[in-house]
C-alpha cells in the first residue's frame, strides 16, 4: 500500500499502480466527472497516470489552471483531428493550449479562413459525441519516423526531441496520433461547448524565412452556458478595448514612426498626471521621498546589477566616449547609487525612495499591445532599505499601501508568492529566508495567497497583486520584491546600534507597475467613463442658442477658477447634437443653460448617463462636484 496525501493534507492509503482517476472515483462521482488532470508532487499529470509511492496528489477541475490546460490542449487535437479529416493532405505543426483557450499551426493545401469555421466545428463536434478515449504510450524515435511519415513538421520535432535525449510519446484519439507530452483529458466527450475563434498566418517556429502556416484559434468548455458568457464577455471587453477609446476620446496615440513608443495626447496627460499626482500625495503620506534617476548608465552599473548578464537581451544599448552605456530597463541600480551618496545609520532606516522613473525595455513587436505592452513605460517603483527587523513591518506597510490604491479604483485582487527561478543570482539559504519573510508578512495580515513556484525575479521572490477589472480579467500590476543580493553587490552599508556596518535589506516595490499599462487598465475597467476626479474634462457647458453663449463662458470661467476642468461648447450645432457628442466622449456632467438658467443665475444638470438631474444653482452644483473630486469618489 502507499499513502496518497490529498489536497485538504488527508491521507489515504492505495494500492501501488492505482491510477489518478481511480483516487478521483473514490473520492466521489461528481469529482470524477469534473476532473481533468492531476497534480502529482507538484506535476502536472494525466488522470491515467499510475501512482508507485507515497506521493502528493491533486484532483484538478477545470477551475485549476492546468486543468483547463489539459481540457484546451485536448481540443486542440480534437480541432487537428477535426481538419485532418476534412483536409487528408494538411501539415501539423504544434497546437499549444494558452492563456485563453488553444491554437494550432496547421498547412492545410489551401489558407484556411473563416469560413471553413462551420464545418470544422461540426466535425469536432461528431468527434466529442463519439466519446473516443485519450492513450498515451512512449515510442522510439524509429516508430516515430513511420508513425509521421510525410508530417514535415511533425519530423523535425521528433528528432530535435530525440537528439535532446526527451522521452518521446504520442496520445491517439480514434484515428487520430499527435506527437506530445500531454497531459490531456481520458476522453473526448468532456469537450461539451467549443468553437473556434480566428485564424492567422504563422511563420513555422516564428522564422520568417521559413513556411506559413495557418494558426486556427478556439476556445473550449465543460458546459454551453460557460461559452455563452466567454462570448458576452468578449464582446463586452471588444467595446472596452483601451486602443479604440484611446483614440476615440483624444487620449493617447501609437504612430508607426514609434513602435511600442505611446504619444499621450492632452487629454491624456491630464489623466496621467492626475494619476501621478495622487501617487506623490499617498507616497508623501507614507514617509517616501522621491528622487530622480539617469535614463542612461555605464555598462559596469549593469554588469554590477547582474543586468548585463541577466537581462541584456531586452536593453537597449549605446556607445558614448568609446565605452558601453545602456538605457535603464529598471530603476533599481541608480536607486543603490542614490543610497551611497551618504553615510547612513540605523537611525535613517527604514529609508523608503520613491522614482517615477521612464524606462525602457526591447519587447519583440509581435508581443507589442497597444499600451498594455509597451517599450518605454514609467514605472512607479520605490526602493526601501531597512534592517533584517523591520522586513515584516515594512512589507505590511506596502501591502496596505497596494490595497488604499486598489481599492479607490474599486479593484478586487489577489496575491501571488512567487519563488526562485532556475535562472537566479544568490544562495539558496538567503533565498529561504526572504521567501519566509514575505510570507510570513502576508500571513500575519491575515491575507491569502497562491504559491507561483520559479517564477520570482532573479534577484528575490516576489509577492505579485493581480487585481480583477469590472468584467473578470486580471492583471498583474503591483509587486513586492525583496532582495538581498543587490546590497551586497553593490555594499551598500549602515552603521548599527553597535557601531559596526552592517548590510541593508532592500525592497523593490511598485504600485501601479507601469502607469501606460494601469492607465489602459483603467480604460478598460471604467470603458472611458472614469471617475470625476479622473476625468480629462469634467464638466460641459451647453448654450441652448448663440444668445445664451456668454452665460455659458461666464459659467466654465467660474469653474474653471475653483480648480474643475470645464469648456463651453459654443459651436452652432443643435443642443441635442452637442449633448450627445460631450456623453460620447464621457464627460461626467454636462450644464445645459438658456434664458430662465440666466434669468435665474442656475445650470441645468445633465450626466453621460443620461440622467436630467434638473435645476441648480452654480454654488450648490460647484459644491457637488468639488467633494467628489476631493472624496475621489467614484460615483457620479
Amino acid at each position: 500500500m502507499i499513502n496518497v496525501t490529498l489536497k485538504d493534507g488527508t491521507v489515504r492509503q492505495y494500492e501501488a499502480g492505482t491510477t489518478a482517476a481511480e483516487v478521483a472515483k473514490s473520492l466521489g462521482a461528481g469529482l470524477y466527472k469534473a476532473a481533468c488532470a492531476a497534480r502529482l508532487n507538484g506535476q502536472a499529470v494525466d488522470l491515467r497516470t499510475e501512482l508507485t509511492e507515497d506521493c502528493r496528489l491533486d484532483i484538478l477541475t477545470f477551475d485549476d489552471p492546468d486543468g483547463k490546460h489539459a481540457f484546451w490542449h485536448t481540443a486542440a487535437h480534437v480541432m487537428a483531428q477535426a481538419v485532418k479529416h476534412l483536409f487528408p493532405e494538411a501539415h501539423f505543426g504544434i497546437g499549444p493550449a494558452v492563456e485563453n483557450g488553444w491554437y494550432y499551426d496547421i498547412k492545410a493545401g489551401r489558407p484556411l479562413t473563416t469560413g471553413d469555421f462551420e464545418a470544422i466545428e461540426a466535425e469536432m463536434k461528431k468527434i466529442v459525441k463519439a466519446d473516443l478515449p485519450l492513450e498515451k504510450r512512449t515510442i522510439t524515435a524509429q516508430e516515430g519516423r513511420a508513425l509521421f511519415a510525410g508530417q514535415t513538421y511533425k519530423l523535425e520535432l521528433l528528432e530535435e526531441y530525440a537528439e535532446k535525449g526527451w522521452t518521446l510519446t504520442v496520445y491517439t484519439q480514434g484515428d487520430f496520433t499527435d506527437l506530445c507530452a500531454g497531459p490531456h483529458l481520458m476522453s473526448t466527450g468532456a469537450l461539451k461547448a467549443v468553437k473556434l475563434m480566428k485564424v492567422a498566418a504563422a511563420y513555422w517556429r516564428a522564422d520568417a524565412t521559413r513556411d506559413s502556416l495557418d494558426r486556427l484559434y478556439g476556445i473550449a468548455f465543460p458546459k454551453a452556458a460557460q461559452l455563452e458568457e466567454y462570448l458576452r464577455l468578449l464582446e463586452e471587453a471588444q467595446k472596452r478595448d483601451h486602443r479604440r477609446l484611446g483614440k476615440e476620446l483624444g487620449l493617447f496615440t501609437l504612430l508607426e514612426e514609434g513602435p511600442g513608443f505611446p504619444f499621450f495626447l492632452p487629454k491624456g496627460m491630464i489623466l496621467k498626471n492626475t494619476l501621478i499626482d495622487y501617487w506623490r500625495e499617498i507616497h508623501h503620506k507614507a514617509g517616501y521621498q522621491e528622487i530622480s534617476t539617469p535614463m542612461i548608465l555605464s555598462r559596469k552599473l549593469w554588469e554590477r546589477s547582474g543586468h548585463w548578464d541577466h537581462y541584456k537581451n531586452n536593453m537597449y544599448t549605446t556607445v558614448i566616449d568609446e565605452e558601453d552605456f545602456a538605457i535603464k530597463p529598471m530603476n533599481c541600480p541608480g536607486g543603490m547609487l542614490v543610497y551611497k551618496t551618504s553615510p547612513r545609520s540605523y537611525r535613517d532606516l527604514p529609508l523608503r525612495m520613491g522614482e517615477l522613473g521612464v524606462v525602457h525595455r526591447h519587447e519583440l513587436s509581435g508581443a507589442l499591445h497597444g499600451l498594455m505592452r509597451v517599450r518605454c513605460f514609467t514605472q512607479d517603483d520605490a526602493h526601501i532599505f531597512m534592517t533584517p527587523e523591520q522586513i515584516k513591518d515594512e512589507i505590511k506597510g506596502v501591502v496596505q499601501l497596494i490595497d488604499q490604491v486598489y481599492s479607490l479604483f474599486g479593484f478586487e485582487y489577489h496575491i501571488e508568492l512567487s519563488t526562485m527561478p532556475e535562472d537566479h543570482m544568490g544562495e539558496l539559504a538567503d533565498w529561504e529566508r526572504a521567501t519566509d519573510a514575505l510570507r510570513g508578512a502576508i500571513e500575519e495580515l491575515g491575507r491569502t495567497y497562491e504559491v507561483n513556484e520559479g517564477d520570482g525575479a532573479f534577484y528575490g521572490p516576489k509577492l505579485d497583486f493581480h487585481l480583477v477589472d469590472a468584467i473578470g480579467r486580471t492583471w498583474q500590476c503591483g509587486t513586492i520584491q525583496l532582495d538581498m543580493q543587490l546590497p551586497e553587490r553593490f555594499e551598500l552599508e549602515y552603521t548599527g546600534e553597535d557601531g559596526q556596518k552592517h548590510r541593508p535589506v532592500m525592497i523593490h516595490r511598485v504600485v501601479f507597475g507601469s502607469i501606460e499599462r494601469f492607465i489602459g487598465i483603467l480604460i478598460e475597467h471604467f470603458a472611458g467613463a472614469f471617475p470625476v476626479w479622473l476625468a480629462p474634462e469634467q464638466v460641459k457647458v451647453i448654450p441652448i442658442s448663440e444668445a445664451h453663449q456668454a452665460y455659458a463662458n461666464e459659467i466654465a470661467a467660474r469653474l474653471d477658477g475653483q480648480g474643475i476642468r470645464v469648456s463651453a461648447d459654443c459651436r452652432s450645432e443643435k443642443m441635442g447634437y452637442k449633448i450627445r457628442e460631450a456623453q460620447l466622449q464621457k464627460i461626467p456632467y454636462m450644464l445645459v443653460v438658456g434664458a430662465k438658467e440666466m434669468e435665474d443665475g442656475t445650470v441645468s444638470v445633465r450626466t453621460r448617463k443620461g440622467d436630467n438631474v434638473g435645476t441648480m444653482s452654480l454654488e450648490a452644483f460647484a459644491d457637488h462636484i468639488r467633494q467628489q473630486i476631493e472624496t475621489r469618489s467614484r460615483e457620479l
